[in-house]
């Protein structure tokens, strides 16, 4: 049995078509990124881990994140295929620990869209509250017949609509989420521009009120507010997993990426800055740290706005990994490791249509059914585990291929690079509870029953191996 025979994804030749320009991925990636994280997390994690000093906790987790988009944009240009991290460790380490990768992101999605569409239930409930109107009880919250609650219906719908959006042709679908991704800019920017005239600078005096904190094992501080930032920086691993679909994958794929994830960075500083002037970090623990704060100066018209804006900013989020989500799937099920059905394409848009349709399902009942107010940790560790087999993937191919060739992206100071995020990224995994390791865990363990179940047997080099032999 060989669990590390390897294959090089890039030289499949794909059914999609290639359209997709530079802006459509930075705005691909942007709209994966910027959603709950700055509406929610930012105050959350100024009024409970770092105080103003949040800020330093987002350059930390950006530094983290762009050491991982150095090593995504060289393998997107030396490995241009479809499926992010699971193809790039599949060509460089092999095969169980690409399915590992590549099933750790397909948790991490499932769960991100679920708990995002369980999010802009919650919004647009309170929005509906205000008109004193109100869904049946039994269809109000997740499964819970105690408090004679079944089903979260709207987190359903949601995603009913967003996987139709993404069934279009990807620039239909694309084009729609670049339309809200406008929009939620313009929210933002009326935060930022309104908030500048109304801060109290006296409100950072108190920068660090939780010190630092401990570089691992730490529950409070810079250190665990940069553990929990990191969630906000999810999603800029979209751009690499739609490859089949980009003009020029090797040169646009490593723009899109660096390009989304600084506007990104520069845009959760500005906030995060704003929001603890205007309002003491103390009071920041509240779902809707932005629109709060700009109540809280009297601002009602500008809170209201950004408040619809946010409803519609987490529509994006779902589109964005909806997207990306279903052309993992369909790459690890075009290699045999998942079931060949889910490689299907539509015969006229030739998009993934059963491996959308499974995303749509499998989030849509976990939003519907499960609470996931606590998914945060969750996810961070499963991108943080993937993270860390791409940086020794990256070690490994400098050892095989050796440099890269002219025309092909670089990452600076190998291996350093690598080392530093392996360090940087244990130190996070470090910051979570027992019960996050335990959950991980169980999941893992899944994910390996899967593999050694199904995906071994049946994957395409399996199948061609065994051919061979039937010859002989």
């Amino acid at each position: 049995m060989n669990i590390f025979r390897k294959k090089d994804a890039s030289k499949n030749r794909t059914g999609m078509r290639r359209h997709l320009k530079l802006m459509d991925l930075i705005l691909l990636g942007i709209g994966a990124m910027v959603g709950t994280g700055i509406f929610t997390v930012t105050g959350i994690g100024a009024a409970t881990y770092a105080g103003p000093a949040l800020i330093v906790s987002i350059v930390i987790s950006a530094l983290c994140v762009s050491i991982s988009a150095l090593f995504y944009a060289e393998f997107a240009s030396r490995v241009p295929a479809n499926g992010g991290a699971y193809s790039y460790i599949y060509a460089v380490l092999g095969e169980f620990p690409a399915w590992l990768a590549g099933w750790l992101t397909i948790m991490e999605f499932m769960t991100a869209i679920s708990g995002v569409a369980s999010g802009w239930g919650s919004y647009l409930k309170g929005l509906l509250s205000g008109f004193h109107i109100q869904l049946p009880t039994a269809l109000n919250s997740t499964f819970n017949p105690k408090a004679g609650t079944y089903v979260d219906l709207l987190p359903i719908l949601v995603l009913v609509f967003v996987t139709g959006v993404v069934l279009l042709n990807s620039k239909a679908a694309l084009r729609f989420n670049s339309a809200l991704v406008v929009l939620k800019f313009s929210a933002l920017a009326l935060f930022i521009l309104v908030g500048l005239f109304h801060l109290r600078p006296e409100n950072w005096s108190n920068f660090a009120p939780f010190g630092f904190g401990q570089i691992y094992g730490g529950q409070t501080g810079i250190m665990a507010g940069a553990s929990l930032m990191f969630f906000a920086f999810l999603g800029f691993e979209s751009i690499s997993m739609s490859v089949d679909e980009i003009k020029e994958p090797q040169k646009n794929v490593p723009r899109g990426i660096v390009l989304s994830l600084g506007i990104v960075t520069i845009l959760y500083i500005l906030v995060t800055l704003v929001l603890t002037g205007l309002v003491h970090y103390t009071k920041l623990n509240v779902p809707d740290a932005v629109a709060f704060s700009l109540r809280s100066i009297g601002l009602d018209w500008a809170a209201n706005y950004v408040s619809i804006v946010a409803i519609l900013t987490l529509i994006t989020v779902c589109i964005s990994m909806t997207y990306a989500l279903s052309r993992m799937i369909y790459s690890i099920a075009r290699d045999g490791l998942l079931p060949r059905s889910f490689k299907e394409l539509t015969a006229t848009s030739r998009v993934p249509q059963n491996a959308t349709i499974l995303v749509g399902i499998a989030s849509a009942i976990c939003a519907g059914i499960f609470p996931l107010a606590s998914i945060a940790s969750f996810l961070n560790i499963c991108t943080l585990t993937y993270l860390i087999m791409l940086a020794f993937a990256i070690l490994k191919l400098r050892k095989e291929k050796g440099q890269p060739k002219a025309g092909e992206f670089k990452t600076p100071l190998v291996p350093l690079t690598p080392i530093l995020s392996i360090v940087i990224c244990l130190s996070f995994m470090t910051q979570y509870t027992l019960d996050t390791w335990l959950a991980f865990g169980i999941a893992l363990l899944l994910g390996i029953l899967i593999y050694f179940g199904y995906g071994y047997r049946h994957s395409e080099i399996e199948v061609k191996e065994n051919s061979v032999k039937k010859l002989f």
